[in-house]
């Protein structure tokens, strides 16, 4: 029971014991004024509900402000773009005559500046993704950095990672360079060991890909671009800094990190290279539950069945 419920209850207890008691009596049995008593016993009619506290709001107040105030306040707030109060306030007392203080002003205007009605924003609806039909329709490429924990001779390696979004069908290679010879390279294994012919091919906007970003170069086609175009194979780049975008080959780096990166140690590229290239066997026959507990190689299977 809420506070404001156990005062009323308490208030109809003490009127009802007034009616059978003196006033006086009353007072000191409920601890309160004979003022209070009597105040009481004229509100009740019978009901708890007369007993509640009513609003302490002044029915009047003679220096509130007018309505031609608070005109002209909403007139200078709305010309400063409701900041720069001092400056709003300095507007009126010199400009229309306003008399009042300046915490009185700030009150005003923050009464005003809740009261005033909030744009209701448009509700964003993303774009259908339209989600590839078929294994090779679109494939995500990203690069990947090896832990440093990984390397025992405190290189810097990268791993190169295709991901098929119909099929999840996954190819991985490791190089010790981030750069677009090593994407090309990564791009013509790619086409070598894909048991699909490859549509499309869609990356993030880093420079090992592409040049679109970079003033100087942009409308130079890296190598991995002049490969793509001389295979006829289209070119897509994702939005810059939007990685959910490639989210299939991002989430297949968070799995490899989970799955092999966390317990391997390499001593040098073709270590790790060799070690890479047993998991990448395997990877391919892990099931996923988004496949309906299938294997990409189960996938690729069925669908190069039918076509």
């Amino acid at each position: 029971m809420s506070i404001i419920t156990q005062q009323k209850y308490q208030r109809q207890r003490m009127v009802k014991y007034a009616r059978n008691h003196s006033v006086t009596e009353t007072a000191i049995r409920y601890r309160v004024s004979r003022k209070t008593v009597y105040k009481w016993l004229a509100r009740y009619d019978g009901t708890a509900m007369s007993l509640e506290d009513r609003s302490h709001r002044p029915k009047t107040s003679p220096r509130a402000h007018t309505e031609g105030e608070l005109r002209k306040i909403r007139r200078r707030l709305k010309r400063h773009h409701w900041t720069d109060l001092i400056l709003v306030y300095q507007e009126l007392v010199e400009r229309d005559g306003y008399k009042r203080s300046y915490g009185g002003f700030k009150r005003i205007c923050a009464k005003l500046k809740a009261a005033k009605p909030k744009k209701s924003k448009k509700e964003r609806k993303p774009k259908p993704y339209k989600r590839a039909e078929y294994p090779g329709q679109k494939i995500q490429i990203d690069v990947k950095y090896v832990p440093s924990y990984c390397p025992t001779n405190g290189e810097r390696y990268y791993q190169y990672t295709a991901v098929d979004e119909c099929s999840r069908w996954t190819y991985r290679e490791m190089y010790d360079e981030h750069s677009t010879y090593s994407s090309k390279d990564f791009l013509e294994k790619l086409i070598k060991n894909a048991p699909f012919p490859i549509r499309e091919v869609q990356t993030d906007n880093g420079t090992e890909f592409t040049n679109r970003l970079i003033v100087t170069k942009s409308r130079h086609l890296t190598l991995f671009e002049g490969e793509l175009l001389r295979l006829g194979i289209i070119y897509s780049r994702i939005q810059i800094a939007t990685p959910r975008h490639n989210g299939k080959v991002e989430r297949q780096h968070r799995i490899d990190e989970e799955r092999f990166y966390k317990y391997m140690r390499m001593y040098n590229l073709e270590d790790g290279r060799k070690q890479l290239a047993v998991y990448q066997k395997k990877s391919n026959n892990y099931m996923k539950t988004c496949l309906n507990m299938m294997t990409p190689n189960q996938i690729v299977e069925k669908y190069l069945g039918i076509m």
